[in-house]
């Protein structure tokens, strides 16, 4: 399976790890990722709030240089990069006014795109099983964190999953060995991009997020998006600061999670980089 993979701003920065552990376990899964040739930053977080036209731009001419690959899937890992492509690739096949100001801007003319827009996790659920545990993460007690900009709203980004009790984190979970912990902060916001102008909200809801974790029995919180994983991780010595409390969390992404139970260290996922170290208590489960 050959996959059009846009790393985005993200994961060639604060969030390397996630690339570290995608690129890791996507081989012996099958999955030939090929990077999309000259791309962008897609707008994710900002290109909205300047004109709709710039906030489809952007990702439209990732999805025309993902289209040069010869893939038929395109992936993104960062959920929001995720919802721009998804949402540029529809506008690129239904609004034709838009995708003539595109040609203009950019000197070409475009036929249809046939590129499908895959969120990550499907990726993943659709190629990786029980066969391909090679060490079951048995005695692992974690909570799935999905984040708000995943899941919702519901069906204007094509994700398959419940947008108020998703499931697809908990099935990958379950097929490590792990035991998922229902709780009920699973599609709570983490505050995103607030770290940059309202610290308090944010230490706010990573400290509501991290002491449900806690109260659940979670041991550790699973996540698939660079912005939750650094709001709860790197940000969690300032909450203990800001709230006099104590957590010690680990906040490791889901792909991290597959490398464990296909048999990778810690090292080659890149679980010694995070803040929050997780290796205490992946040796007290011989895990690690």
């Amino acid at each position: 399976m050959k996959l059009a993979y846009y790393p985005g701003c993200w994961l060639k920065g604060s969030a390397k790890e996630l690339d570290m552990s995608m690129r890791t376990v996507s081989g012996p899964l099958g999955i030939e990722l090929l990077e999309v040739p000259d791309w962008n930053c897609c707008g994710g977080s900002s290109a909205h709030s300047m004109g709709h036209f710039l906030a489809f731009a952007l990702p439209a001419r990732n999805i025309i240089n993902a289209e040069s690959t010869g893939c038929k899937e395109f992936t993104s890992p960062c959920p929001a990069c995720y919802v721009r492509h998804f949402l540029a690739s529809r506008d690129f096949n239904e609004n034709m006014v838009m995708r003539q100001h595109l040609e203009k801007a950019l000197g070409r003319k475009f036929k249809d795109s046939t590129i499908k827009i895959k969120n990550l996790i499907e990726v993943f659920l659709d190629r990786f099983g029980p066969a391909d545990v090679r060490k079951s993460l048995t005695g692992l007690k974690v909570v799935n964190y999905y984040g708000c900009a995943l899941v919702k709203p519901p069906g204007a980004c094509g994700f398959f999953d419940d947008p108020e009790n998703p499931q697809s984190l908990d099935k990958i979970a379950e097929i490590c060995g792990a035991e998922p912990i229902e709780w009920p902060y699973k599609t709570e916001c983490c505050g995103a991009s607030l770290c940059f102008t309202n610290q308090e909200a944010v230490w706010k809801a990573g400290r509501d997020i991290l002491q449900t974790a806690r109260d659940s029995g979670a041991q550790a919180v699973v996540v698939a998006c660079p912005m939750c994983q650094m709001n709860l991780d790197m940000r969690q010595a300032q909450i203990n600061r800001k709230y006099k409390t104590n957590f010690h969390i680990p906040v490791i992404y889901f792909t991290q999670l597959i490398g464990l139970a296909m048999g990778y260290s810690p090292k080659e996922l890149g679980i010694d980089k995070l803040c929050v170290s997780a290796l205490p208590l992946l040796r007290s489960l011989h895990i690690a």
